[in-house]
């Protein structure tokens, strides 16, 4: 595996949505279908940056920062789900994106798939790792990070975690990465919280993850996205990494055999930011993929064959 790359080397791009600036990353041939990045809790599209090189050679790269993440603007909102619903609905219309490959992570898998559903002939392809789905009981949340997280959803002491003491960015950001984040790559996600009045979107998502049962309008919501996902014969990427921290190898393996043109590729050592632990396959795979969604061909994965 090559080192993996601390800069953000693409120009800042910027889109009036809702009345409020989104900045995203734009980059790769204007023709052809474009693939949209979505990220999610507490990153921005500095968590693409070594994944959109292997791509943007044949296609364009689209990778926004949510509102009230990355350089996007940060206006006093509540920071629900659908708050960012509206924002990135508008932002998709605001780049007159038609069709789109959708790379999802995290709170953009919701979005992302929730995208879909509503829109399911705009949507080419699903690549997916570490996605929000249905947690039963508290019992299938990694116990290393299961009381934090009950913290984070208990009233005042997780906004007194989250919000004045950064917890998010300092403590479960670094705990969800294999391999030891550098000073510089921290300093890259701590930028854009700098200021405890900036942090209402980390404490807000992991209160609205769909965990026994709760809270039950996210829980509809992702059930009723895993249900059309269970349904579509749109062709799915899913990349897994062991031990996971949402996607365990044996929920990989489960969703390999239950949903439909879905291929899988085991990225290795990998707890929930997969993206910054083996990039380069995860950037490698999904660029041989692209070009299936078009000929509908067999390909090799690193991670064994997949058709």
């Amino acid at each position: 595996m090559s080192e993996i790359g601390t800069g953000f080397p693409f120009d800042p791009h910027y889109v009036e949505v809702l009345g409020e600036r989104m900045h995203y990353v734009d980059v790769g041939p204007r023709d052809g279908t474009p693939v949209l990045f979505l990220h999610g809790n507490p990153t921005s599209s500095y968590l693409w940056r070594n994944i959109i090189p292997h791509v943007a050679p044949s296609h364009r790269c689209i990778a926004p920062d949510l509102i009230g993440m990355g350089k996007s603007d940060k206006p006093d909102l509540d920071y629900f789900f659908d708050d960012h619903v509206r924002y990135l609905d508008a932002f998709i219309e605001a780049l007159g994106l038609e069709e789109v490959v959708l790379v999802i992570h995290d709170w953009g898998s919701a979005l992302g798939f929730h995208w879909a559903k509503r829109n399911p002939e705009r949507v080419k392809g699903i690549a997916c790792m570490e996605f929000i789905r249905p947690i039963p009981t508290w019992d299938e949340w990694p116990e290393f990070a299961r009381e934090t997280f009950q913290a984070f959803r208990t009233a005042d002491v997780g906004r007194e975690l989250i919000i004045d003491q950064n917890a998010f960015i300092e403590g479960a950001l670094p705990k969800f990465v294999v391999r030891p984040l550098t000073e510089v790559e921290m300093d890259h996600y701590r930028e854009p919280f700098l200021k405890p009045v900036d942090r209402e979107p980390l404490w807000r998502f992991p209160n609205e993850l769909p965990i026994a049962g709760e809270p039950a309008n996210i829980v509809a919501l992702v059930e009723a996205y895993m249900n059309w996902l269970h349904q579509s014969p749109v062709p799915k990427l899913l990349f897994w990494g062991t031990p996971g921290v949402l996607i365990s190898p044996a929920e990989a393996a489960r969703l390999a055999e239950s949903l439909p043109n879905c291929k899988t590729v085991d990225i290795g050592p990998g707890l929930h930011f997969l993206q910054e632990d083996n990039p380069d396959l995860i950037g490698s795979e999904i660029a041989r993929w692209l070009p299936a969604l078009i000929v509908g061909k067999s390909i090799e994965f690193d991670g064994g064959w997949a058709t």
